[in-house]
């Protein structure tokens, strides 16, 4: 796994919490989709993480928030959350990594 995979995951996860209504609908006449797992996934992962990288995991990703918007509410540039957005993917990269008996 790399950390275009992980910013791909992270892109999935995002777009589930922001259409999270329609997921819950469907589960009653379609089915479960595949993207709850990495939902799930992520979630774990980051349950560790360090306190900004989740805070920046759940105001990105699970408020469906860009980053720049994040920048203005947390009163910072946009450069230093592209900054923590990417050892956020570190973080999860590594963690994913250990998970599996890789190094990073």
């Amino acid at each position: 796994m790399t950390i275009q995979d992980i910013k791909d995951e992270l892109q999935e996860v995002k777009y589930y919490y922001g259409h999270k209504a329609m997921f819950d609908r469907a589960l009653s006449t379609v089915s479960k989709n595949k993207v709850l797992e990495k939902v799930a996934r992520y979630n774990d992962l980051v349950q560790d993480a360090p306190a900004q990288l989740f805070g920046l995991y759940v105001a990105i990703y699970t408020e469906n928030n860009t980053q720049l918007a994040v920048a203005l509410d947390w009163g910072l540039s946009e450069g230093y959350i592209k900054n923590l957005n990417r050892k956020l993917c570190e973080y999860l990269l590594e963690k994913i990594n250990k998970k599996e008996g890789k190094q990073s």
